[in-house]
């Protein structure tokens, strides 16, 4: 069984983390460029969206959604 992750995930602790980098400037990027606290944060935001989506949405709307997606993933199958 892989080992979990045991960091915090309170919105407060990431803000402090954030301020102390940017107060020290030890703010440093990936090899891609990217800022890891900023990708940590967009990470967060995402893992909710699809729920959040569905749940705004209705049955009728959810259903279209579905038969959307079962057609776009037919239409690539070679017979």
């Amino acid at each position: 069984m892989p080992k979990r992750s045991r960091k915090s995930k309170d919105v407060v602790e990431i803000a402090h983390s954030m301020m102390l980098a940017i107060e020290s400037g030890n703010i440093q990027k990936n090899a891609d460029g990217k800022d890891p606290i900023a990708v940590a944060m967009g990470r967060r935001g995402g893992l909710k969206g699809g729920k959040a989506r569905t749940a705004a949405m209705t049955p009728a709307e959810r259903t279209a959604l579905a038969k959307k997606a079962a057609q776009a993933r037919w239409q690539n199958k070679v017979s």
